[in-house]
């Protein structure tokens, strides 16, 4: 209990979890998620067991999309449009980044298919940020989301 004096904490409002409740919380998010680095070190050592899956529109896909990814708009995602991939491979999707739910929301889809998922963080916002190359139609290196002018 805090004093009148003692200043009130919002971080430690709600206690910590237990040791063993935080490492089995991390290692399940760490279950269903990944990262720019991550993949693209495996990419880069052509590592198997994956596929790498763009959610986001066909048009921003042939702008600019992880090299070797599949694009699999999320509302596209069916038994049917799924049939030539393999169950064997963990499925990593992406979307724009850190503010978009696309990646997730294809996750969610490929799971209820029976096919082991990953969703990578950050989307391709990070893989730029990271400075991994793209393919597409748009400039490397060039920034993701345009600056837009002032009013």
């Amino acid at each position: 209990m805090t004093s009148p004096s003692t200043p009130f904490s919002f971080v430690l409002e709600i206690p910590a979890a237990t040791p063993e409740a935080a490492h089995r919380h991390f290692l399940a998010r760490l279950s269903v998620e990944t990262d720019a680095a991550d993949v693209f070190l495996d990419l880069d050592r052509k590592k198997k067991g994956f596929v790498v899956v763009d959610s986001r529109s066909k048009d921003a896909y042939a702008e600019r999309h992880i090299p070797g990814a599949l694009s699999m708009p999320t509302r596209t995602i069916s038994a049917e449009s799924t049939a030539h991939l393999s169950k064997d491979d963990v499925i990593v999707t992406y979307c724009w980044g850190p503010g978009c739910n696309g990646a997730t929301r294809a996750a969610a889809r490929f799971a209820a298919l029976g096919f082991r998922v990953k969703e990578m963080l950050g989307g391709i916002e990070y893989w730029v940020k990271e400075g991994y190359a793209t393919e597409g139609t748009a400039p490397q290196g060039s920034p993701v989301y345009p600056e837009r002018g002032g009013p």
